[in-house]
């Protein structure tokens, strides 16, 4: 496919005329001369509409690219895509300040690495403490009672993986972090984007401006066994358990070892969050699932 190299231009596109040191000089002073008010000048500040035109293409050709080189799922064909490409690079031509390192018109094909930078969750992320009594879960309820006052409570399974938030803005998944600490992760964006329960979009009518979507990556008991099955086809030693398999999954470098493993996600709560309200956790999932 035309997407191997999308930074590189035909060699005609960039061919350039010479002329004749004075004639160029002269060229130039005429050519400045007839510009007529009001046209469009290379370098010059681009207005809103040309802004908001790379913004849209710059993000609908960093999602088709990343579905044609890491999850080999194209929902395009050459022809279209090019066009698209094209465009985008007329704009960043026409107006280089657009162009930003991590245009889709720079990055060559397949080049996706997870790089676990750092991120901070804008709300801590807390972990779950264990009971092994009804003396000991008495205990901390009335202590929650005490601090809340009376409340209700919604009774989950418990699914043992790896703890991530999916940051949504505006709707779209912006960024998707493990736990760490509580209060700072990595960042893994790339890598979950491959798992198929997790929406890149939110829809609805009401799609808040920023909510923090926590849960767990797993895997089922079947697909843990079929990934132990391949490791030991190719020689190698099974994973001990299905949260290492699941972590371990998750934190590749190459995305497309990832997307080979069929990960699941199960949403067990909400981060930060701009209009997005609910009167009870229950409702909250309601919401989202809508």
């Amino acid at each position: 496919m035309g997407r191997a190299a999308a930074g590189e231009s035909a060699v005609g596109d960039s061919a350039v005329v010479d002329s004749a040191a004075g004639d160029s000089a002269a060229a130039e002073s005429t050519a400045a001369d007839e510009v007529p008010s009001g046209s469009v000048v290379a370098g010059g500040e681009p207005p809103v509409s040309a802004r908001d035109r790379h913004a849209v293409l710059a993000n609908e050709l960093a999602e088709h690219q990343y579905r044609y080189h890491v999850l080999d799922t194209p929902t395009i064909g050459d022809g279209e895509y090019d066009l698209l490409m094209r465009e985008l690079q007329t704009l960043e031509e026409t107006y280089p300040g657009l162009q930003t390192p991590d245009s889709p018109s720079l990055r060559v094909g397949g080049s996706y690495s997870t790089l676990f930078a750092p991120v901070t969750h804008a709300e801590r992320m807390m972990s779950l403490d264990n009971a092994f009594s009804d003396e000991e879960i008495t205990t901390w309820a009335e202590r929650i009672e005490r601090e809340v006052g009376a409340i209700a409570y919604l009774c989950e399974l418990k699914i043992d993986g790896l703890a991530i938030s999916l940051t949504y803005e505006k709707g779209r998944l912006v960024k998707a972090a493990t736990r760490g600490d509580g209060h700072t992760g990595e960042d893994v964006t790339l890598n979950v984007k491959t798992i198929t329960d997790i929406p890149a979009r939110l829809k609805g009518a009401d799609v808040p401006d920023l909510v923090e979507v926590r849960g767990e990556v797993f895997f089922t008991v079947e697909a843990f066994s079929s990934v132990n099955d391949v490791l030991l086809e190719q020689g190698r030693p099974p994973v001990a358990n299905p949260r290492n398999a699941a972590a371990g999954s998750l934190r590749q470098k190459d995305p497309r070892v990832t997307a080979s493993r069929p990960l699941r996600m199960i949403v067990h709560g909400v981060g930060a969050k701009k209009g997005f309200t609910y009167p009870a956790q229950s409702a909250a999932y309601d919401q989202l699932k809508a």
